[in-house]
């Protein structure tokens, strides 16, 4: 049976990767607080423009198109339009995939 590293929570909050960051990298929590937001907003802008951001053995994150289409609630029967959209999306890398297998 695989060994378990039981440093992070099963769920991990934005909190919690801020004071795991801290911990790892020697940083105060302002700071590393400052380089999660920083991250993930540049993360968000990039995808806002279109582009896509590649981490290298973590994974790429891009923009898809959605078509608008009609569905059918099951529950009510009841028929909902959802217009087109852009929604993120996130594909594992290698190296992130393999990690997860253990």
């Amino acid at each position: 049976m695989a060994s378990v590293d039981l440093c992070f929570p099963v769920n991990m909050t934005k909190r919690e990767l801020v004071d795991a960051v801290s911990r790892k990298a020697h940083l105060t929590k302002k700071a590393a607080n400052e380089s999660v937001e920083v991250f993930l907003s540049e993360i968000g802008r990039i995808l806002s423009k279109g582009e896509k951001v590649v981490l290298s053995g973590f994974g790429t994150f891009r923009v898809i198109s959605m078509k608008g289409k009609t569905v059918k609630i099951p529950k009510t029967e009841k028929l909902v339009t959802i217009k087109a959209h852009r929604a993120p999306k996130f594909t594992p890398g290698k190296t992130l995939k393999k990690q997860v297998q253990r």
